[in-house]
């Protein structure tokens, strides 16, 4: 079974998106988990944005890297800058993956504006799990 580990700043939006596409997608024969460099809480977007696509994300936690989860994992996906270049220094069999993806949250203007923000980012995270599923590295 492989593992991914999902990476981004506060663990409210991106990751938790990408957890949620990737339990979806990927199935039971991963296990996937997702943290921050810090704990910002759950984002409620993320989580409406989410249920738009029928997966449910409203349980998850914000947490933040766990180093034995990181070191096990076959897969580190980190979806921002800062999290690529904060991650924690992992064993030579993880690989090592990064989407640059903007931050949904920093979006500005209505609640309309920012959910298409929020849909933009979910959307472009949602095909690269797809991809990830084609590629035969899992």
């Amino acid at each position: 079974m492989s593992q991914i580990y999902f990476l981004c700043t506060g663990n409210s939006c991106r990751s938790q998106m990408a957890e949620g596409f990737a339990k979806k997608i990927l199935g039971s024969g991963c296990r996937v988990a997702s943290a921050g460099v810090e704990v910002h809480g759950l984002n409620p977007l993320a989580v409406k944005v989410m249920a738009e696509k029928g997966i449910d994300i409203s349980q998850q936690k914000s947490k933040l890297i766990d180093p034995e989860y990181l070191c096990h994992s076959d897969l580190v996906i980190t979806l921002c800058g800062d999290a690529r270049d904060r991650c924690p220094v992992t064993p030579p069999t993880v690989k090592k993956i990064h989407w640059p993806l903007s931050d949904p949250a920093l979006a500005t203007g209505s609640e309309q504006n920012k959910m298409v923000a929020f849909r933009k980012v979910r959307d472009q995270i949602e095909q690269q799990i797809i991809n990830l599923a084609k590629n035969d590295s899992l």
